[in-house]
């Protein structure tokens, strides 16, 4: 569903990702965790073409991303590559302005320029399945982090994407919040949506994901099923990262 084949990042002369290689097949969950300053929320942004890479390739479905790509010249193919990848934020993202129902419909109306009362009542549906259907009348300003966060993962699968992927979803909540969202992940992970997880949550990376990553100084220096990675670890920078996430 989503190949990734030698991707590189730079930033000037800064290397951010030095040739990173993912394949993600539909109905996997890939996890990927490692100290800050790897390149995890970088390579997120790559695969959704947000940030232009430097080497590589990236495909999504039938589509290509590759280096040099325009965000004017190749509008349309971002456009098309974004519909199959929803994209869940650190911070949100929501419209101050829009009720949680106006933050859900937006993109279903305007994007995929779906019948009004179709996508309020797909989206009702969805704001229950997040345990928000009370709140579709309030705005951002009157929610608290956790229900914002909801709401953008109901935004998110309002638009059926054949993949999400999680920047970090948790970040910005306190641990009773947070627990609430990788709940949610977690169901979702269990209906079968595929989904590429960058998180600080080695609960979630051990027991939701197919696949876990560690990324560090801009490799994936180890992969594979979470009970290789966290049972017996074989890079020392993951044996190192994993001590200190213990202590922590």
């Amino acid at each position: 569903m989503i190949r990734v084949e030698n991707l590189v990042k730079r930033h000037g002369a800064l290397e951010i990702l030095k040739g990173i290689s993912v394949d993600v097949k539909k109905g996997d969950v890939h996890s990927i965790i490692g100290p800050s300053g790897g390149g995890k929320s970088t390579f997120l942004r790559c695969v959704n073409g947000l940030e232009e890479f430097q080497g590589g390739a990236v495909q999504v479905g039938e589509l290509v991303l590759r280096p040099g790509m325009n965000a004017r010249k190749d509008a349309r193919l971002l456009q098309n590559v974004r519909r199959q990848e929803g994209f869940v934020f650190q911070q949100f993202n929501l419209f101050p302005h829009l009720t949680v129902l106006g933050n859900v419909i937006e993109a279903p109306v305007h994007v995929l320029k779906m019948k009004r009362e179709e996508a309020v009542a797909k989206a009702r549906v969805l704001l229950g399945r997040v345990g928000l259907g009370m709140k579709e009348d309030a705005y951002p300003r009157n929610l608290s982090g956790g229900q914002q966060q909801r709401v953008a993962i109901a935004r998110a699968l309002v638009m059926e994407p054949e993949a999400i992927l999680f920047d970090e979803p948790t970040s910005a909540l306190d641990p009773v919040m947070a627990g609430e969202i990788l709940s949610l992940m977690t169901d979702l992970a269990e209906d079968g949506q595929t989904m590429i997880v960058v998180t600080h949550s080695m609960g979630f990376a051990r027991n939701a994901a197919s696949q876990v990553h560690v990324f560090a100084g801009g490799y994936d220096v180890e992969y594979g099923p979470p009970e290789e990675v966290f049972g017996d670890p074989k890079h020392e920078t993951t044996r190192a990262f994993l001590k200190q996430t213990a202590k922590d």
